[in-house]
């Protein structure tokens, strides 16, 4: 007579059978929960109405970007998309699902938030960052040297983002300077850098380094690596003039290196 079969041995079957129903009613509740075309229409009628020259649009989570420029993009031109920051927008509008926030929104309190079937529009306001000087203006009086290919003013892609950037190559082992004369400070100097180009990234993965200079003295160094995106540097500094100094350098050939930087009051 043979024995029953042991509960023990049969757990796993049921364990396997629980989680097939749950992902099945799991996979249901998600559908449900994506916003359709016209929930879309509906934000994006709001943030039309309120919209003013200037300001931002920025979408949560970042893969529903696509989703939102589909139904906003006419609202935002290729120098904001490629900006260096927010600092800049007094006014940014948040369009998101699932409760998601932007980067650009963190630290920020709405003004106001309305919903529409799934999709959220939230506006925030504060005091923009008042720039004395964008050294992306001023490429036409600096100081080079070190060799590599540029500097160049390239819309360039990094941690697939578009970004407008000074982008320079630099020869392996031979850092390249690029120094902007006397150029207008006030209490803080801001930037970002990273490595542009996904195919490079994936081909070279040694990272790139980027140190600033002020008046002959290290102030910031930064090293991006392949996975970093857009790494972020801020130092302070003496309102006036100086000569500011951006030292490029890997050890790597091919190394595509990009940075931006404000002088902000």
């Amino acid at each position: 007579m043979s024995a029953g079969p042991r509960p023990v041995a049969a757990l796993p079957a049921v364990l396997l059978v629980a989680v097939a129903l749950w992902e099945v009613v799991a996979t249901r509740c998600d559908a449900t929960q994506v916003p359709d075309d016209a929930a879309w229409a509906e934000a994006a009628a709001q943030v039309r109405a309120g919209f003013r020259a200037g300001d931002l649009i920025v979408f949560a989570p970042e893969w529903e970007d696509p989703v939102g420029r589909l139904h906003l993009g006419d609202l935002i031109p290729v120098d904001v998309a490629a900006r260096m920051d927010a600092a800049r927008f007094a006014r940014i509008w948040e369009v998101s699902i699932r409760g998601a926030h932007h980067a650009d929104t963190a630290g920020l309190e709405a003004v106001e938030t309305e919903t529409h079937r799934g999709v959220t529009v939230r506006r925030y306001e504060r005091a923009p960052a008042i720039v004395l000087a964008d050294v992306r203006d001023r490429m036409s009086n600096i100081l080079t040297t070190g060799g590599g290919r540029g500097p160049a003013i390239e819309l360039a892609e990094v941690g697939f983002a578009p970004h407008r950037c000074i982008q320079i190559i630099p020869n392996p082992g031979q850092p390249a300077r690029i120094t902007f004369p006397q150029l207008p400070l006030g209490a803080e100097l801001v930037g970002y850098a990273g490595l542009a180009d996904v195919f490079t990234r994936r081909d070279v993965r040694a990272p790139g380094k980027l140190d600033v200079e002020i008046g002959g003295k290290i102030v910031a160094s930064v090293t991006p690596g392949v996975d970093d995106g857009w790494v972020r540097f801020a130092v302070p500094t003496t309102p006036g003039s100086a000569d500011v100094t951006f030292i490029a350098s890997a050890e790597a050939a091919g190394r595509q290196l990009c940075f931006a930087a404000e002088a902000r009051q």
